[in-house]
């Protein structure tokens, strides 16, 4: 896989961090980055793809029924107390 390097600018306060998380673990800052960035990228993919297939269900008008909404609403506000 060919790579290619570029530059950020972030608060040193972050790079301490990132370097300390780096000696933990034995890995490189370069490899922690790279790892946040997969991932970064991987979220974006699954939430735009359930976005989509929220909005091809809205458009074919498959919805919750209010007894399934009611029931998770309830699920919820349980837990909340």
């Amino acid at each position: 896989m060919k790579t290619e390097a570029f530059t950020i600018r972030t608060e040193s306060k972050k790079v301490k961090q990132l370097d300390k998380l780096a000696g933990r673990l034995d890995r490189s800052r370069n490899y922690l980055v790279n790892q946040a960035i997969d991932h970064l990228l991987e979220l974006n993919a699954w939430q735009e793809e359930k976005t989509r297939t929220g909005i091809q269900a809205a458009d074919e008008r498959r919805f919750v029924s209010d007894v399934e909404i009611g029931r998770i609403f309830n699920k919820y506000e349980d837990a909340a107390s």
